[in-house]
């Protein structure tokens, strides 16, 4: 049976987005401390400096993904794929379609903030053409924490 995933804007404060995105961050919370959490609240998803998208898979939310729009750069947050439906390529659906979408507002790099203990994330990431880099923006060094960019 093929399954099929759909990539479509949403907004973080429809209930299934919210779902989604409490799901991660209660997976986040589970896994790191609060200082090497850094996470947006679901309001803050909602300005208008952040694209947020939301994956279907057979018409029925399981994932999503945030463009955090910045001087110079983008910045991916809130990528999350709800567990269930792992193994349907949905990260890197999401992935694309962030990227498509920092491309079409013409900024040079794609970053981001990912957790040590998230090995398949940092495995997509690194599949994707992302490297290693130092912090950046806001951020502080954190043991926990691991920086990535991508030229497009």
């Amino acid at each position: 049976m093929t399954r099929i995933v759909n990539i479509r804007p949403g907004d973080p404060r429809d209930p299934a987005a919210t779902t989604l995105l409490q799901a991660s961050h209660d997976l986040m919370c589970a896994l790191f401390p609060d200082e090497s959490n850094h996470f947006l609240s679901i309001d803050a998803l909602t300005g208008e400096d952040t694209c947020f998208f939301i994956a279907e898979l057979d018409a029925k939310p399981a994932g999503c993904a945030a463009l955090l729009l910045k001087d110079g750069y983008g910045e991916l947050k809130s990528m999350f794929v709800d567990p269930g439906a792992r193994g349907a390529k949905i990260g890197a659906k999401l992935l694309d379609r962030i990227e498509n979408e920092a491309r079409t507002r013409n900024l040079p790099t794609l970053r981001l903030e990912t957790g040590d203990e998230l090995k398949a994330a940092q495995r997509l990431y690194l599949s994707h053409g992302f490297k290693l880099r130092a912090p950046f923006g806001d951020y502080n060094d954190d043991p926990r924490s691991l920086y990535m960019e991508k030229p497009l």
